[in-house]
């Protein structure tokens, strides 16, 4: 399943190991709108072909619908629920049942004269985790300019967003779920550094096209805790730092770099590399340092 930006619900192909759902879904028009419904399970990998199955500890569910508008704009609306028999937030661990509500509107890259882009997205979370109630959102935007006529075609972006964090003094989860997202959206090889979760970040971007199918493309992210009372999480949504050991909010910085070549329609190479700088929340939490990330991908579709 891929939605919008993919920044909730993605293939993660490329980026992350790519994930699968059981379930069913039904695609349906009305007037303008394509609207898709839906009930799934993630599945467990396991070795072997055809033998994975769903985890029962997870469901999905939602109505998805996109209906275009005037000017290239498109608007996306959603209504998302998840159940997790076993969740854990820096607060502890539970049952959590939330529920998102949610609209995109976006307008394309340019392809053949200059023109601007953009992607603005805001969602609300709501429900339960334990005994506590759940209140989160987020509002994420994403503005580019792309000039196609130009040598390398290059496209400048900037993207911005923020995610609610917690605080457990209160009876209330104020932490954000991203749900199923592919990780570069957060930056390169964001899925092994911090993620989408309790966070402010600044994401500026560059990208150009080769010769020969080949494109490259440079980011820098900078990323600060929204909550000062709630920790750091990965992009799948791990705790990776809790909080209570610093009050700094900043988490840290990670430039990056990724080159892919389209050899054919069914054949493409990608290489990526990134650093992340730990910031003055880390290292005060615990030994922190520097990391070097860099990943060589081969995809063939049939």
């Amino acid at each position: 399943m891929e939605y919008g930006s993919g920044r909730l619900i993605d293939v993660r192909e490329g980026p992350n190991v790519r994930l699968s759902f059981d379930g069913f879904k039904i695609k349906t028009g009305i007037g303008r709108w394509q609207i898709d419904g839906f009930a799934m399970r993630p599945d467990l990998d396991k070795p072997g072909f055809f033998d994975n199955v769903p985890n029962h500890g997870i469901g999905f569910w939602g109505v998805y619908g996109v209906r275009p508008l005037k000017k290239s704009l498109t608007l996306d609306t959603y209504y998302l629920g998840l159940d997790r028999k076993t969740a854990v937030f820096d607060r502890g661990v539970g049952h959590e049942a939330r529920h998102s509500i949610g609209a995109r509107l976006s307008r394309p890259i340019a392809q053949t004269q200059p023109g601007w882009d953009f992607d603005y997205e805001a969602l609300w979370q709501f429900g339960t985790f334990g005994s506590a109630n759940i209140r989160a959102w987020t509002a994420a935007s994403e503005t580019g300019y792309r000039f196609p006529t130009l040598p390398l075609k290059p496209r400048f972006s900037a993207k911005a967003d923020i995610s609610s964090g917690d605080d457990p003094r209160t009876n209330t989860l104020g932490t954000f779920n991203p749900l199923f997202p592919k990780g570069n959206y957060f930056g390169v090889l964001a899925t092994a550094g911090p993620g989408p979760i309790n966070f402010i970040d600044m994401h500026p971007h560059v990208e150009t096209t080769l010769p020969h199918n080949v494109t490259a493309s440079a980011d820098w992210i900078f990323q600060w805790r929204e909550s000062l009372h709630d920790g750091v999480y990965s992009v799948p949504g791990f705790l990776i730092v809790p909080a209570g050991k610093s009050n700094a909010r900043f988490v840290g910085h990670r430039p990056g770099t990724e080159v892919r070549w389209q050899a054919n329609r069914h054949l493409w190479f990608q290489a990526d590399y990134g650093v992340f700088y730990a910031g003055k929340f880390v290292k005060e939490s615990q030994p922190g340092r520097n990391l070097n990330y860099w990943a060589l991908w081969a995809g063939y579709k049939f």
